[in-house]
């Protein structure tokens, strides 16, 4: 609470006006020292009223000011919790669907790393994903890698435990990076961006009081990005986010990620209810050995999804890839 303890005024009110002292205590009290007799009582009420009038007008705009400074910040808090809700409420919708999510799609997968470019066809099976190249940096085949990419697929369809072996390394890293996904509600606090309709926008950043669990986890603290939501769906719709600091993982056995690597993930709706990944791009600088599967660089897109049954046999699942890698030559064609 604003108060004032004493003010001195000078008040002339003639030739024999003395000087009154004026104080203003828990309420309002005048005394006088000098004689009542000179002095003008009209102009002190006056001055008297004045100058509380003007002291209560301060005091209300101190205690407007605090109150509006107090409705911003509280509004904040408001905002930010609102955020972190919606965030919590997509990312674990999200991780459920995917665990209730058990269909099987044909694309055409386009993958680059530091080794090439590739483009495949690929059809997913129950016991893996069977793919046949059709351009490889840009070219088709030659005689020599169909030849080779052919026996390839037949080996899996005669060994299906050999397929089941190498989905089994992608399963690993898939396991490890929704481990990672449930965390992210609470390893980081978000805020609202934008908003575009259905779909919202989320700027998050590390939250201080989030301990990793993992060594993997410690990527988090040094994690700063953006989230797009389908809020009518409550669907993840891409996230994007670069590293601010060094991390290191086993101090510096396990890998290290330095800063300003980044990573982009976009989903999509490719069919009504069914949401699949179609791109990710991943700039990281530095190494992690825990993935086996993901480059700290690369550039994945997947197109022309479309539902398979879900009970294909290898066999069959060797013959819809075929005619598949045909109608992408002939798209190729046409094309160049």
């Amino acid at each position: 609470m604003h108060s004032v303890k004493s003010v001195k005024i000078d008040l002339v009110c003639g030739p024999s006006a003395v000087m009154p002292e004026i104080r203003i205590q828990d309420g309002f009290q005048l005394e006088n020292p000098g004689s009542r007799a000179h002095f003008c009582d009209n102009q002190l009420r006056l001055f008297a009223v004045t100058f509380v009038v003007i002291n209560a007008v301060t005091v209300a705009l101190i205690l407007l000011f605090s109150f509006q400074v107090s409705a911003v910040a509280q509004e904040s808090q408001r905002s930010e919790q609102n955020s972190n809700e919606l965030a919590r409420k997509i990312l674990q919708n999200e991780i459920k669907a995917e665990a209730d999510d058990h269909s099987h799609w044909s694309f055409q997968l386009e993958y680059e790393s530091g080794e090439g470019k590739e483009t495949d066809e690929v059809v997913e099976t129950k016991d893996g994903d069977l793919k046949h190249p059709v351009l490889i940096n840009g070219h088709p085949l030659s005689a020599k890698e169909e030849h080779e990419a052919e026996e390839r697929i037949q080996t899996f369809v005669r060994d299906p435990a050999r397929l089941r072996k190498s989905a089994h390394e992608q399963s690993e890293d898939l396991a490890r990076s929704q481990r990672l996904f449930k965390m992210l509600p609470d390893a980081l606090i978000f805020s609202f961006a934008e908003d575009h309709g259905d779909t919202v926008k989320l700027h998050f950043k590390p939250n201080t009081q989030f301990r990793p669990p993992t060594r993997e986890a410690r990527v988090f603290q040094a994690m700063e990005g953006d989230l797009w939501v389908n809020r009518k769906q409550s669907r993840l719709a891409g996230i994007s986010a670069h590293i601010t600091h060094e991390v290191k993982f086993g101090g510096g056995w396990l890998g290290h990620l330095d800063p300003g690597g980044h990573f982009e993930v976009q989903q999509e709706e490719v069919a009504p209810g069914y949401w699949e990944m179609t791109r990710l791009n991943v700039d990281m600088k530095g190494k992690v050995l825990f993935f086996k599967t993901i480059s700290v660089q690369q550039k994945t897109y997947r197109a022309n999804l479309h539902r398979i049954p879900d009970n294909l046999t290898l066999a069959q699942a060797a013959d819809l890839l075929r005619k598949q890698v045909l109608v992408a030559r002939t798209t190729a064609g046409k094309s160049n």
